[in-house]
């Protein structure tokens, strides 16, 4: 696996991730999810430059431009609900793909602290032989993923994988390293080094389908 980790090089990414943690900033749900948006643009951006591009000439009132323009067949796929925001992130900028949602959600058997994934839902086109965009905004430890992962492969495989990503954990990208593919990409804005005793981000930014969305039952 490919680790992209964009926030290491300055720009407005920055400011953007800045606003997302800030628990001042947090309290407008809005504007989260709209930073949470950018962020997808940011990061589809960069994505965008490892595709596979082609020569098209384009008519214009007063002749003729050639350029490379990407080819691939492009799934997003959004890890419901918190991937919502950074979903239509990437779909501002891949506007001609096609959409796959899938339900992932930690439940706790014994009412403790130790957790498994569930995925229950997923609905989606063919993603065999396609560039598959696997959207989720969290990479904590990384198990919900993993799970999404096993749960779409009797669906088909695509030809390269990106896991697209706001902000993870170390342990959580070093989990998901042994399990994905090697044709897989990770486009990640930030990396925090530590998880608390409940799997959640530190500093990370707190539940981001809560902030986005409201606090769940």
């Amino acid at each position: 696996m490919k680790i992209h980790h964009i926030s290491q090089e300055n720009s407005i990414l920055n400011k953007f991730l800045s606003e997302i943690r800030d628990v001042s900033v947090q309290k407008d749900a809005m504007r989260f999810r709209r930073n949470i948006e950018r962020i997808g643009e940011i990061l589809g951006y960069e994505l965008s430059k490892k595709l596979d591009f082609s020569s098209t000439t384009t008519t214009t009132p007063l002749g003729e431009k050639k350029k490379e323009i990407p080819v691939n067949d492009v799934v997003l796929c959004s890890i419901l609900r918190a991937g919502l925001p950074l979903h239509n992130g990437l779909l501002n900028y891949f506007d001609d793909a096609e959409n796959a949602f899938i339900s992932a959600y930690r439940h706790h058997p014994n009412n403790d602290e130790a957790f498994e994934i569930v995925v229950e839902y997923f609905a989606s086109p063919s993603i065999n032989d396609k560039t598959l965009l696997l959207i989720d905004p969290m990479l904590a430890t990384g198990k919900s993923l993993v799970a999404v992962h096993e749960a779409i492969k009797k669906y088909g495989s695509p030809k390269k994988i990106h896991i697209v990503s706001v902000i993870g954990s170390s342990d959580g990208v070093d989990y998901i390293k042994k399990y994905f593919p090697d044709n897989t990409d990770l486009w990640i804005a930030a990396i925090d080094e530590n998880l608390n005793e409940k799997g959640y981000i530190v500093p990370g930014l707190g539940d981001a389908g809560d902030l986005a969305f409201g606090v769940k039952m």
